[in-house]
This record gives C-alpha cells, structure tokens and sequence, in this order.
C-alpha cells in the first residue's frame, strides 16, 4: 500500500535508521536524528541503485513520485536516471566503503598520487575494517569514536586525527550527494587524545659540529663506492639545509653553472614540501660535491643507489649516523635545525654607540629552508628569492663546516648630527 502524508508526518525516529515504503521502489528513509529522506531503489546493468530525491517535508509526496516517474522514463530508455541527474552513485550500495570509494576516485585526480595512496592506505587499515559495511546513513558519532580509540590506542595519536579528518570528508561529499544528512565526526570534538608536545628532530650542539664532520670524512662501512657515496650525500645535506626526499631524487638535470660563479640547484615543485619550486644556491663546497657527483654517475640521479637507475635508499644516510654512534644524537633532518640556529645566532656590530643585530635576516633563513611564508598576503607578492644575500650565507655557513674564518660584514658607521 502505497505512503500516506500521516505515516509520512508521523513516523518517529528509532536507534537505527528504517523504511517506510511507498511503491515501484520509493521509500522515505527515517533516520535516528529525526530527518527523512526520499530514496529510490532500482537495478541497472545487473546492478542495484540507489537514488537520492531530496528531503521530506521539503519535497512532499506527490513531488516524490513525480521524481520517481521521471526516473523510470529514463530507466525505460535503457539509461541510467543516476547518470541523467548528474548524482554520483556508490556501485557498492550506500555502504561507507562504497561512498568512500566514490569520494577517493573524484578528488584523486588533485592529488600526488603517492598521497593519494596513502590516504586510501590508510582507510583500508583503519576504517573500513570497523565502518566498512555499514549503511553510510546509520553510522554514529560513538562509532567513529570507538574506530578513533582503537588507532589511539596504538600510540598512533597523528594517524588517529588524520582518519577522523579522512571520514569527516567522506560524510561531507556523501552529504553533497545527498546520501547522508549529517557528519558524526562533527560530533567529535575534544573527544580525542591530544597531541603530545612536539619532539624535534635529534641535533647536536654546534660546537661538536667538527668533530661530527671528522667521523663524516672517514666513514667506510659500506665499501669504497658506498661509502664515498654515502659521504657525500650526508654532506651535502648538511651543506645545503634541504630535506632528505629532495636530496635523495636529485637528478642531475636540476643543475646549473657549477663551474660559474653562481651554481645553483633548481628542484621542482612535484619534490617539495610546499609545492612550489625551490632554487637553492650553493656554496663552492657544494658545488663540488655535486660535480664530482655527476662526473662519477652513470644513470640521472646525482646520489644513486646499488643500481645507478635508483635513487639512495630513504635509509641509507640515517644508518651511516648510526654506525658513527649518533643515534638518537643527530638525525639528517636535524641538520636544517643546526643550520638555522647558527644562522639566527650571527650578529654584526652596528653604529655607534654599538648596537648589534642580526647577520642573516630571518626572511634568508626560512626561504632557504623553504618554508611557507606565514603571512599569506606577504607571501604572494615577496617574489624575491634573495638568491645574493642568501648565496653569501650559505658560503659562510660552508667556511663554518670546514673550520674557517667566516668573513664578517663591515661595521657600518653612525651617520655624523646634524648641526
């Protein structure tokens, strides 16, 4: 018997969600937080469909069916209405899995597909286990609650955010598409474990910096060709304040004038943290790493792996700071915060009465360790890359490493009173 406008009106809201069928495959979802919602099943290709309409009391009855006629017109025409509508549909149902699923495969595209990955890496490991098979519409804030403790309770507090964060987008799109009417994860906040304070990466201080070089130069635990290899990858690192992903791909395409007066390290924007190119300039020390590099590769890639068609192993050069006895001491990516202490520490007298202040200016720091300009609007328009002042700054830091005399800036005098 088809719906009425009491049953419809009256029908109260349970724990779970139910139907309440109308005819030729409408019913009127009830959900438990009190919204209704038009639902259309239908099969097509061998396949069972689902089709969104809207919500009720927004579109009544009679609304509904004419929807639901206009569909079966469409279906009669061998097409299909989900298609027609411009919906997009789970080929796995209204399941969260299938949902996701559909959400994954519209925004993949924007995405680096290595991150694109992981995110689905992670919802097969964490969430659809728990939430997988459910009825997207059905799913409860506690639910998503219990799935989040079980990745706390590992000790893995970030992943746990970011699968929050991963099935809040779902419900969003699926909200979008008109399969859900509201995000449980909403619901969550201050629920989860907070973040434990931020434990930076393992530096030494700056005055054990030369003898930590030492060991560097005499490292052979790998073999003459590892090990020169090796060698030198660690030491470019630390010449160059970049992060160990950008290093370890480097090709010898990215760069220029080594022999010049200017060499520089161009590394596009696919490689870097924050998505835009990053030019690095290279001081002299530098710069002969990376001919002697190119000179001795064979494949692309400046500091090659056991084969030379790949690139250094993500291990390769945290091991060696292993077998030198750093461990837990200093790590590779430790090596930008060092340099940026030693860069912020230099001071130059200015003036008289004498006033000091910094050497290196804090813009030349950060945009050699390419981070983002926190300032949005600053950074759209700081176009300059201060390849000159921060050119001179990596020179003094590379005559630091090598035990040298840095040249220091000449003190500028005071200009004379006026009389």
């Amino acid at each position: 018997m088809p719906l009425t406008e009491n049953q419809a009106k009256n029908a109260k809201p349970l724990e779970r969600a139910y139907k309440l069928a109308d005819s030729e495959g409408l019913f009127l979802l009830v959900q438990p937080n009190g919204g209704k919602l038009w639902r259309m099943k239908y099969r097509f290709a061998g396949k069972e469909k689902l089709l969104s309409f809207g919500a009720y009391p927004a579109l009544g009855i009679a609304a509904a069916r004419e929807k639901r006629r206009a569909a079966k017109a469409v279906l009669a025409e061998g097409k299909d209405p989900m298609l027609a509508k411009g919906q997009v549909t789970p080929d796995g149902g209204d399941t969260f899995f299938a949902v996701a699923k559909c959400w994954h495969e519209n925004r993949k595209s924007a995405l680096d597909p290595a991150h694109a990955d992981r995110v689905w890496s992670r919802m097969e490991r964490d969430v659809f286990p728990h939430i997988g098979q459910r009825p997207i519409q059905e799913i409860t804030a506690p639910e998503v609650l219990e799935m989040i403790r079980r990745i706390e309770s590992r000790g893995a507090l970030d992943i746990s955010r970011r699968a929050k964060q991963g099935v809040g987008q779902v419900f969003q799109f699926a909200i979008a598409c008109g399969l859900a009417s509201s995000d449980p994860t909403a619901n969550l906040r201050g629920a989860l474990k907070p973040r434990p304070r931020v434990k930076h990466m393992s530096r030494l201080p700056l005055v054990e910096l030369s003898k930590f070089i030492e060991k560097v130069r005499d490292y052979q635990e790998e073999g003459d060709r590892r090990s020169a290899i090796t060698r030198d990858a660690v030491m470019f690192a630390l010449l160059t304040w970049v992060r160990t992903k950008e290093l370890r791909l480097a090709v010898k395409s990215e760069f220029e004038d080594l022999h010049g007066k200017n060499p520089l390290w161009r590394i596009p924007a696919a490689r870097m943290k924050m998505g835009r190119e990053h030019l690095v300039p290279l001081s002299a020390q530098a710069a002969q790493i990376a001919r002697t590099m190119i000179s001795r590769a064979t494949g692309e890639f400046l500091f090659p792996g056991v084969s030379a068609d790949k690139p250094l192993s993500e291990n390769t050069m945290i091991y060696a700071l292993y077998r030198l006895g750093y461990h837990s001491r200093q790590t590779v990516h430790g090596f930008r915060g060092l340099a940026s202490t030693w860069a912020n520490e230099q001071l130059v007298e200015f003036g008289k009465p004498a006033i000091w202040i910094r050497k290196y200016h804090e813009d030349w720091v950060e945009m050699q360790l390419a981070h983002s300009e926190k300032n949005d609007v600053r950074g759209a328009y700081n176009a300059a890359e201060y390849l000159v002042p921060r050119r001179r700054m990596m020179q003094d830091w590379a005559d630091f490493l090598d035990g040298g005399k840095v040249v220091q800036l000449k003190k500028r005098m005071a200009r004379p009173a006026c009389k």
